[in-house]
Protein backbone atom coordinates (compact mmCIF):
# COMPACT_ATOMS: atom_id res chain seq x y z
CA UNK A 1 0.00 0.00 0.00
CA UNK A 2 2.97 2.41 0.98
CA UNK A 3 4.57 1.84 -2.76
CA UNK A 4 1.29 2.44 -4.28
CA UNK A 5 0.62 5.70 -2.10
CA UNK A 6 3.91 6.60 -3.20
CA UNK A 7 3.32 6.23 -7.20
CA UNK A 8 0.30 8.32 -6.89
CA UNK A 9 1.83 10.64 -5.01
CA UNK A 10 4.91 10.85 -7.70
CA UNK A 11 2.63 10.54 -10.55
CA UNK A 12 -0.08 13.31 -9.59
CA UNK A 13 3.38 15.51 -9.21
CA UNK A 14 4.34 14.89 -12.67
CA UNK A 15 0.91 15.31 -14.30
CA UNK A 16 0.79 18.44 -12.51
CA UNK A 17 3.46 19.32 -14.11
CA UNK A 18 2.49 18.96 -17.69
CA UNK A 19 -1.16 20.32 -17.12
CA UNK A 20 0.86 23.34 -16.00
CA UNK A 21 2.73 23.15 -18.88
CA UNK A 22 -0.01 22.73 -21.29
CA UNK A 23 -1.96 25.56 -19.78
CA UNK A 24 0.45 27.59 -20.58
CA UNK A 25 0.95 27.09 -24.07
CA UNK A 26 -2.58 27.25 -24.64
CA UNK A 27 -2.41 30.48 -23.06
CA UNK A 28 0.24 32.16 -25.54
CA UNK A 29 -1.99 31.58 -28.08
CA UNK A 30 -3.44 34.76 -29.49
CA UNK A 31 -7.23 34.61 -29.53
CA UNK A 32 -7.05 37.78 -32.36
CA UNK A 33 -5.81 35.46 -34.75
CA UNK A 34 -6.85 31.59 -33.30
CA UNK A 35 -9.90 32.36 -32.55
CA UNK A 36 -11.21 32.15 -28.85
CA UNK A 37 -13.55 29.19 -30.18
CA UNK A 38 -11.07 27.39 -31.86
CA UNK A 39 -8.77 27.72 -28.57
CA UNK A 40 -11.51 27.11 -26.41
CA UNK A 41 -11.97 23.70 -28.09
CA UNK A 42 -8.48 22.88 -27.84
CA UNK A 43 -8.59 24.03 -24.61
CA UNK A 44 -11.76 21.57 -23.96
CA UNK A 45 -10.33 18.56 -25.22
CA UNK A 46 -6.40 18.85 -24.18
CA UNK A 47 -7.22 20.22 -20.68
CA UNK A 48 -9.46 17.27 -19.76
CA UNK A 49 -8.80 15.19 -17.08
CA UNK A 50 -6.29 12.46 -18.38
CA UNK A 51 -3.47 9.70 -17.38
CA UNK A 52 -1.26 11.93 -19.57
CA UNK A 53 0.68 8.65 -20.08
CA UNK A 54 2.89 9.32 -22.87
CA UNK A 55 3.62 12.89 -21.55
CA UNK A 56 4.85 10.73 -18.47
CA UNK A 57 6.57 8.01 -20.06
CA UNK A 58 9.02 10.96 -22.04
CA UNK A 59 9.77 12.45 -18.48
CA UNK A 60 10.82 9.22 -17.05
CA UNK A 61 13.08 8.25 -20.01
CA UNK A 62 14.83 11.10 -19.36
CA UNK A 63 15.43 10.70 -15.78
CA UNK A 64 16.49 7.13 -17.22
CA UNK A 65 19.16 8.39 -18.81
CA UNK A 66 20.41 11.12 -16.66
CA UNK A 67 18.23 13.58 -17.50
CA UNK A 68 15.37 15.24 -15.73
CA UNK A 69 11.94 15.24 -16.00
CA UNK A 70 11.79 19.40 -16.42
CA UNK A 71 13.63 19.70 -19.63
CA UNK A 72 11.23 16.62 -21.14
CA UNK A 73 8.31 19.24 -20.81
CA UNK A 74 8.55 20.17 -24.27
CA UNK A 75 8.54 16.98 -25.65
CA UNK A 76 5.94 15.72 -23.32
CA UNK A 77 3.60 18.24 -24.08
CA UNK A 78 3.96 18.00 -27.31
CA UNK A 79 3.04 14.00 -27.45
CA UNK A 80 -0.05 15.05 -25.24
CA UNK A 81 -1.36 17.28 -28.11
CA UNK A 82 -0.67 14.90 -31.06
CA UNK A 83 -2.83 12.17 -28.90
CA UNK A 84 -5.24 14.71 -28.04
CA UNK A 85 -5.70 15.51 -31.53
CA UNK A 86 -5.87 11.86 -32.29
CA UNK A 87 -8.31 11.10 -29.84
CA UNK A 88 -10.88 14.40 -31.13
CA UNK A 89 -10.50 12.68 -34.62
CA UNK A 90 -10.73 9.36 -33.91
CA UNK A 91 -14.10 10.19 -31.23
CA UNK A 92 -16.03 11.90 -35.06
CA UNK A 93 -18.62 10.31 -36.30
CA UNK A 94 -17.14 9.28 -39.57
CA UNK A 95 -14.77 7.30 -37.34
CA UNK A 96 -15.55 5.95 -33.62
CA UNK A 97 -18.91 8.26 -33.10
CA UNK A 98 -18.42 8.65 -29.41
CA UNK A 99 -19.98 11.09 -27.00
CA UNK A 100 -17.77 10.74 -23.84
CA UNK A 101 -14.05 11.40 -23.58
CA UNK A 102 -12.14 11.42 -20.41
CA UNK A 103 -15.62 12.04 -18.47
CA UNK A 104 -16.51 14.82 -20.51
CA UNK A 105 -18.93 15.43 -23.87
CA UNK A 106 -16.34 14.89 -27.24
CA UNK A 107 -15.00 18.04 -28.75
CA UNK A 108 -17.58 17.75 -31.63
CA UNK A 109 -20.50 17.13 -29.33
CA UNK A 110 -19.74 20.29 -27.25
CA UNK A 111 -18.91 22.07 -30.07
CA UNK A 112 -19.61 20.72 -33.71
CA UNK A 113 -17.48 18.86 -36.13
CA UNK A 114 -15.79 21.53 -38.52
CA UNK A 115 -15.02 23.03 -34.97
CA UNK A 116 -13.25 19.63 -33.96
CA UNK A 117 -11.86 18.76 -36.86
CA UNK A 118 -9.73 22.06 -36.87
CA UNK A 119 -8.57 22.13 -33.15
CA UNK A 120 -7.37 18.54 -34.21
CA UNK A 121 -5.19 20.07 -36.65
CA UNK A 122 -4.20 22.82 -34.30
CA UNK A 123 -3.44 20.44 -31.67
CA UNK A 124 -1.16 18.54 -34.08
CA UNK A 125 0.91 21.63 -35.33
CA UNK A 126 0.81 23.18 -32.14
CA UNK A 127 2.77 20.30 -31.29
CA UNK A 128 5.89 20.27 -33.78
CA UNK A 129 5.79 24.11 -33.32
CA UNK A 130 6.73 23.62 -29.28
CA UNK A 131 9.35 21.15 -30.13
CA UNK A 132 11.01 23.76 -32.21
CA UNK A 133 10.48 26.84 -30.20
CA UNK A 134 11.62 25.01 -26.80
CA UNK A 135 14.18 22.54 -27.42
CA UNK A 136 18.28 23.26 -29.10
CA UNK A 137 18.53 22.75 -32.81
CA UNK A 138 19.97 19.31 -33.24
CA UNK A 139 17.52 17.69 -30.20
CA UNK A 140 14.65 19.64 -31.63
CA UNK A 141 15.16 18.05 -35.26
CA UNK A 142 15.32 14.46 -33.94
CA UNK A 143 12.66 14.76 -31.78
CA UNK A 144 10.47 16.31 -34.48
CA UNK A 145 11.34 13.17 -35.97
CA UNK A 146 10.45 10.81 -33.89
CA UNK A 147 7.11 12.32 -33.70
CA UNK A 148 6.49 12.49 -36.76
CA UNK A 149 7.10 8.76 -37.46
CA UNK A 150 5.12 7.53 -34.11
CA UNK A 151 2.05 9.18 -35.19
CA UNK A 152 2.12 9.40 -39.44
CA UNK A 153 1.18 7.14 -42.01
CA UNK A 154 3.64 4.23 -40.85
CA UNK A 155 2.40 5.00 -37.12
CA UNK A 156 -0.27 5.68 -35.50
CA UNK A 157 -2.67 6.80 -38.55
CA UNK A 158 -1.38 3.76 -40.58
CA UNK A 159 -2.63 1.81 -37.66
CA UNK A 160 -5.96 3.31 -37.12
CA UNK A 161 -6.68 3.20 -40.84
CA UNK A 162 -5.92 -0.71 -40.39
CA UNK A 163 -8.19 -0.75 -37.44
CA UNK A 164 -11.17 0.82 -39.64
CA UNK A 165 -10.51 -2.16 -42.32
CA UNK A 166 -10.24 -4.67 -39.48
CA UNK A 167 -14.03 -3.83 -39.11
CA UNK A 168 -15.18 -4.52 -42.40
CA UNK A 169 -15.81 -0.33 -43.16
CA UNK A 170 -14.27 0.17 -46.70
CA UNK A 171 -15.08 -2.37 -49.39
CA UNK A 172 -11.70 -2.68 -51.54
CA UNK A 173 -10.08 -3.13 -48.27
CA UNK A 174 -7.75 -6.11 -48.15
CA UNK A 175 -7.93 -7.04 -44.53
CA UNK A 176 -11.46 -8.89 -43.75
CA UNK A 177 -12.55 -8.62 -40.49
CA UNK A 178 -13.97 -12.27 -39.68
CA UNK A 179 -10.30 -13.71 -40.73
CA UNK A 180 -8.65 -11.01 -38.53
CA UNK A 181 -5.65 -12.99 -36.74
CA UNK A 182 -3.65 -12.25 -33.76
CA UNK A 183 -0.28 -11.16 -35.33
CA UNK A 184 -2.76 -9.04 -37.61
CA UNK A 185 -3.56 -7.58 -34.20
CA UNK A 186 -0.59 -7.30 -32.65
CA UNK A 187 0.23 -5.56 -35.88
CA UNK A 188 -2.42 -2.84 -35.74
CA UNK A 189 -2.00 -2.16 -32.20
CA UNK A 190 2.04 -1.92 -32.50
CA UNK A 191 1.43 1.00 -34.82
CA UNK A 192 -2.24 2.50 -33.77
CA UNK A 193 -0.90 2.81 -29.52
CA UNK A 194 2.45 1.34 -29.66
CA UNK A 195 4.04 3.53 -31.82
CA UNK A 196 3.40 7.36 -29.98
CA UNK A 197 4.55 5.62 -26.67
CA UNK A 198 7.76 4.43 -28.67
CA UNK A 199 8.10 7.73 -29.79
CA UNK A 200 7.08 9.26 -26.47
CA UNK A 201 9.92 7.44 -24.85
CA UNK A 202 12.53 8.17 -27.28
CA UNK A 203 11.99 11.64 -27.48
CA UNK A 204 12.54 11.86 -23.69
CA UNK A 205 15.51 9.61 -24.25
CA UNK A 206 16.82 11.88 -26.81
CA UNK A 207 16.10 15.19 -24.40
CA UNK A 208 17.41 13.49 -21.54
CA UNK A 209 21.02 12.36 -22.83
CA UNK A 210 21.58 14.41 -26.15
CA UNK A 211 24.79 13.39 -27.55
CA UNK A 212 25.52 11.87 -24.40
CA UNK A 213 22.46 8.72 -25.08
CA UNK A 214 23.57 5.14 -26.86
CA UNK A 215 21.73 2.79 -29.09
CA UNK A 216 21.55 0.45 -26.17
CA UNK A 217 19.84 2.53 -23.78
CA UNK A 218 17.49 3.88 -27.17
CA UNK A 219 17.04 -0.02 -28.01
CA UNK A 220 16.11 -0.94 -24.65
CA UNK A 221 13.49 2.11 -23.92
CA UNK A 222 11.73 0.92 -27.73
CA UNK A 223 11.39 -2.83 -26.90
CA UNK A 224 10.03 -1.51 -23.36
CA UNK A 225 7.67 1.09 -25.09
CA UNK A 226 6.49 -1.96 -27.43
CA UNK A 227 5.29 -4.29 -24.49
CA UNK A 228 3.80 -1.40 -22.47
CA UNK A 229 1.85 -0.10 -25.93
CA UNK A 230 0.73 -4.15 -26.11
CA UNK A 231 -0.04 -4.09 -22.34
CA UNK A 232 -1.97 -0.70 -22.24
CA UNK A 233 -4.06 -1.45 -25.31
CA UNK A 234 -5.08 -5.07 -24.14
CA UNK A 235 -5.79 -3.69 -21.00
CA UNK A 236 -8.16 -1.11 -22.86
CA UNK A 237 -9.71 -3.72 -24.62
CA UNK A 238 -10.65 -5.37 -21.22
CA UNK A 239 -11.82 -2.29 -19.54
CA UNK A 240 -14.58 -1.76 -22.35
CA UNK A 241 -15.69 -5.53 -21.31
CA UNK A 242 -15.54 -5.29 -17.70
CA UNK A 243 -14.94 -1.25 -17.17
CA UNK A 244 -16.71 0.99 -15.12
CA UNK A 245 -18.13 3.94 -17.54
CA UNK A 246 -17.45 6.40 -14.76
CA UNK A 247 -14.64 5.32 -14.01
CA UNK A 248 -12.99 4.95 -17.39
CA UNK A 249 -14.29 8.58 -18.53
CA UNK A 250 -15.98 6.48 -21.95
CA UNK A 251 -18.69 4.46 -23.09
CA UNK A 252 -18.18 0.48 -22.66
CA UNK A 253 -18.94 -2.33 -24.26
CA UNK A 254 -18.73 0.03 -28.01
CA UNK A 255 -16.37 -2.63 -29.14
CA UNK A 256 -19.02 -5.65 -28.97
CA UNK A 257 -21.32 -3.46 -30.44
CA UNK A 258 -19.44 -2.55 -33.52
CA UNK A 259 -18.31 -5.79 -33.69
CA UNK A 260 -14.70 -4.93 -33.16
CA UNK A 261 -12.05 -7.77 -33.06
CA UNK A 262 -10.17 -7.47 -29.71
CA UNK A 263 -7.84 -9.32 -27.52
CA UNK A 264 -10.63 -10.58 -25.60
CA UNK A 265 -12.85 -11.81 -28.20
CA UNK A 266 -9.68 -13.70 -29.76
CA UNK A 267 -8.22 -14.83 -26.55
CA UNK A 268 -10.69 -14.72 -23.94
CA UNK A 269 -10.86 -12.46 -21.01
CA UNK A 270 -8.48 -14.46 -18.49
CA UNK A 271 -6.29 -15.66 -21.59
CA UNK A 272 -6.05 -11.61 -22.39
CA UNK A 273 -5.05 -11.34 -18.60
CA UNK A 274 -2.39 -13.40 -18.67
CA UNK A 275 -0.70 -11.67 -21.37
CA UNK A 276 -0.78 -8.08 -20.24
CA UNK A 277 1.06 -9.68 -17.12
CA UNK A 278 3.31 -11.05 -18.96
CA UNK A 279 3.88 -8.08 -21.11
CA UNK A 280 4.49 -5.87 -18.48
CA UNK A 281 6.60 -8.35 -16.48
CA UNK A 282 9.18 -8.62 -20.10
CA UNK A 283 9.11 -4.72 -20.31
CA UNK A 284 10.60 -4.27 -16.57
CA UNK A 285 13.24 -6.66 -17.39
CA UNK A 286 14.28 -4.87 -20.32
CA UNK A 287 15.14 -1.89 -18.00
CA UNK A 288 17.12 -3.58 -15.61
CA UNK A 289 20.62 -2.25 -17.14
CA UNK A 290 19.43 1.42 -16.38
CA UNK A 291 18.70 0.46 -12.60
CA UNK A 292 17.10 3.00 -9.79
CA UNK A 293 17.26 5.51 -12.68
CA UNK A 294 14.52 3.78 -14.22
CA UNK A 295 12.49 3.05 -11.08
CA UNK A 296 9.69 5.48 -12.51
CA UNK A 297 9.06 3.34 -15.55
CA UNK A 298 9.20 0.29 -14.05
CA UNK A 299 6.77 1.37 -11.84
CA UNK A 300 4.29 2.74 -14.15
CA UNK A 301 4.52 -0.16 -15.64
CA UNK A 302 3.23 -2.20 -12.69
CA UNK A 303 0.78 0.01 -12.28
CA UNK A 304 -0.69 -0.11 -15.81
CA UNK A 305 -1.48 -4.06 -15.15
CA UNK A 306 -3.94 -3.45 -12.50
CA UNK A 307 -5.49 -0.72 -13.64
CA UNK A 308 -9.37 0.36 -14.01
CA UNK A 309 -9.49 3.46 -16.19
Amino acid sequence: MEYASELMQHLAVSQEKVNGALRRALDELNPQEATPRLIAAMRHSLLAPGKRLRPLLTMFASVAVGGSEDQALPAACAVEMVHTYSLIHDDLPAMDDDDLRRGLPTCHKRFDEATAILAGDALLTLAFQLLAEQLPGPVAVRCVRELAVGAGATGMVGGQMSDLAGEGRFADADTDRREVSLAQLESIHARKTGALYRAALRMGAIVGAGERLDDGQLRRLDEFGKDFGLAFQITDDLLDVEGDAAKTGKRTQKDADKHKITYPALLGVQASKQLVDELCQRAVRTLEPFGKAAQPLVRLAYHLARRDR
